[in-house]
């Protein structure tokens, strides 16, 4: 008798979806899939806007990643009145130095709240730990300092984001053509020396640096579970600037194999020619892919583990040490391994704490140039902005009509491009865990979740939760009778 295993909801992700894993009379894993069961419609309801709004009001599609959403945004409405990249324009230094800060305390912050809030339980406890120890209240009560130390770092960066953008979330500082505030030097100081609570950006490394080694300490303990978890070969994608480096900010978008060849490298302004996004009925989440390779060999992972196998160096000393060891360790190739997600993050961490020194320490951002004004005629209505989000490549293209009212939007989230690379680690993990097992537990349900929580997808833009979460679990027959139920 053939079985179906659903877990809905998936918990400590961004958003609402649930799995749904297909066995056989000999228990055995015919199909798993993450399906994707909310409808947002961000692209439809901006359409009538003025385009000048769009900054603004897109970036509520997520309570994380809203600079992201904001400076894609900016970068399109800069194309649109005719002074951005696509033009050959860029802004000002201190614009896109001020954008690019905000860029990286948002990276910083989100990326610690994904690594401690919803992925170091299983770190910390193991995949089959109880479930009411596999969450930040269970870390709080088994090492209080070292959440102490990441709260304070992820509050650091909510502090540098408030300088940039004025608010701590849903900031209003990137406009058409440039910013409308740079950084006064009382705001600089704090956020280098610290103050009322607020920790030095020296501690703010120093933290930094201490979570990189708690993946090292769960690596070499767990070293051959963790391996081994999760493989979902894909190609990999980010924006990269001259040198074949990632940029986060800007640049063009490379794609390469599992021999770290590049396969495409284009604008990201030509992406409707390289890119289709295929549909189906089972979720609301698109399937994009290269067009030249079709959809089973053309589709591409994003973020951080991504960009560690594209990029050749970081710019910074300590991310580059981290860096170093992580491409020894993979012989040069291209890491397919699903959790090492959270190596590449904790990198990134590190990478953005020294990006944002480097930039505290800019004269630039203290200058008044803020803005390139348009000159008469310069209005084309059509803007593509890309960067790369914590979740991995961002992209945002309007247009709009002679009245400034936006007539379409296509949004290409980080998430829907990992969408058949999270599925495939579904599936293997399915298999591995679940495969052949007459009994299915708590701790094979958990791990179908963490494999799908090491990319930090971000399905909408729900709110965390602290402890407990609803997880009910269907056992249904080929006739549709539910054979099992259980609930936590």
């Amino acid at each position: 008798m053939s079985r179906k295993l659903v877990i809905d909801p998936v918990t400590r992700i961004e958003g609402h979806g649930k799995v749904v894993v297909h066995l056989d009379d000999d228990n055995q894993v015919v199909d798993a899939k993450l399906h994707v069961v909310e409808f947002r419609g961000f692209e439809r309801f901006i359409q009538g806007h003025p385009y000048w709004e769009a900054p603004m009001l897109l970036q509520r599609i997520c309570g994380i990643c809203f600079v992201s959403h904001h400076l894609c945004g900016a970068k399109a409405l800069d194309d649109m009145v005719g002074v951005g990249l696509k033009q050959g324009f860029n802004v000002t230094p201190t614009a896109e130095k001020m954008r690019r800060l905000g860029h990286y305390a948002q990276m910083l912050q989100s990326h610690q709240t994904a690594y401690y809030y919803l992925i170091a339980p299983e770190m910390m406890f193991g995949i089959e730990a109880a479930p009411e120890q596999r969450n930040i209240e269970g870390l709080i009560e088994a090492n209080p300092e070292l959440v102490k130390r990441a709260i304070a770092l992820r509050k650091w960066g909510q502090e540098a984001l408030k300088a940039v953008f004025g608010k701590r979330m849903h900031g209003i500082s990137s406009i058409p053509g440039g910013v409308n505030k740079n950084l006064s030097i009382a705001e600089r100081d704090r956020l280098l020396n610290g103050e009322d609570g607020l920790i030095s950006l020296d501690q703010a490394i120093e933290y930094a640096v201490e979570g990189l080694q708690v993946f090292y300490d769960y690596h070499d303990k767990f070293r051959h579970q963790f391996d081994n978890f999760g493989h979902a070969p894909a190609l990999d994608m980010c924006l990269t600037d001259a040198h074949g480096n990632v940029d986060y900010y800007h640049g063009s978008l490379r794609v390469a194999d599992a021999d770290k060849n590049v396969v495409a490298e284009f604008d990201y302004h030509d992406y409707l020619d390289h890119f289709s996004e295929a549909v189906e009925e089972w979720s609301y989440m698109k399937f994009p892919y290269l067009k030249a390779l079709g959809r089973e060999a053309g589709s591409v992972r994003v973020g951080p583990l991504a960009r560690m196998n594209i990029t050749r160096s970081l710019p910074t000393p300590l991310a580059q040490a981290a860096l170093e060891r992580f491409q020894h360790y993979h012989k040069g190739k291209a890491c397919q391994m699903a959790l090492h997600y959270n190596w590449a993050r904790v990198i990134e961490i590190l990478h953005s704490a020294e990006l944002i020194r480097d930039l505290l320490n800019d004269p630039d951002l203290q200058k008044d140039q803020l803005l390139l004004t348009p000159a008469p005629g310069s209005w084309c209505g059509d803007g593509v902005g890309v960067v790369e989000a914590p979740r991995g490549t961002l992209l945002h293209h309007y247009r709009a009509n002679e009245s400034g009212e936006i007539t379409s939007c296509n949004i290409i989230v980080s998430t829907t491009q990992n969408n058949m690379a999270i599925n495939r680690t579904v599936r293997q993990v399915a298999q591995d865990w679940l495969g052949g097992k007459a009994e299915i537990t708590e701790g094979m349900m958990n791990a179908l979740e963490v494999g799908i929580r090491a990319y930090d997808p971000c399905l909408s833009c729900a709110t965390h939760a602290l402890g407990k979460m609803p997880l009910h679990v269907s056992v249904i027959d080929a006739q549709g009778r539910v054979v099992d139920e259980r609930t936590r």
